[in-house]
């Protein structure tokens, strides 16, 4: 079997990936294979679910928002994108993620 790798184009501020670059500003390039690449897609779209979430629990005045478990969520999701950024990326790129304070947990 064959794995085909391909360039995968990572725009976490957008929360976005992309195989060919756009016109969206992306932070990372890697060179990763495509069906990992998808993994990305997956894990955008939970931080989308639990951003719409929390954006509702905003609303409850009980609730405050630093005692609140989805912000968890939403940092444990960036651990694991960032882990493959790490995996797939570059000396430069895997420089700059070690020195993220996710990198040591």
């Amino acid at each position: 079997m064959f794995i085909i790798e391909t360039n995968v184009y990572v725009s976490i501020a957008n929360n976005s990936y992309s195989y060919v670059p756009l016109g969206i500003p992306c932070e990372f390039k890697l060179s990763m294979p495509a069906d990992k690449a998808r993994i990305f897609e997956r894990l955008f779209l939970q931080i989308d679910s639990i951003e719409f979430h929390n954006a509702v629990r905003a609303h409850l005045p009980y609730l405050p928002y630093h005692m609140d478990e989805s912000n968890h969520e939403i940092d444990y999701r960036l651990m694991k994108i960032y882990a493959l950024i790490h995996e797939f990326g570059d000396e430069e790129t895997k420089k700059f993620v070690e020195q993220l304070p996710y990198y040591n947990n």
